[in-house]
């Protein structure tokens, strides 16, 4: 609207009654709840760090190890859930 140099309600001045009844600002506050967002855990900030970290690891034996208690953890866990 700035950049127009117009109101805000100029952009709705002409929508439709049924339109503008069926927006959410018209619900009091009972919009339906959108679902969480649950990103791929392969593509997050956290997954790439622990990679980047492991791989800086040069013992080879040393990372074998390390999988490994990880794989232990994680089996552990999911039995106790």
């Amino acid at each position: 609207s700035r950049m127009f140099d117009v109101p805000v309600q100029f952009f709705f001045d002409d929508m439709p009654t049924a339109v503008a009844a069926s927006s959410p600002a018209q619900g009091g506050g009972k919009a339906k709840k959108l679902p969480s967002y649950q990103p791929n855990p392969m593509t997050t900030r956290e997954t790439m760090e622990l990679v980047r970290a492991y791989y800086k690891i040069k013992d080879a034996e040393i990372r074998k190890r390390l999988f490994e208690m990880v794989k232990a953890l994680g089996a552990a866990v999911s039995k106790d859930s």
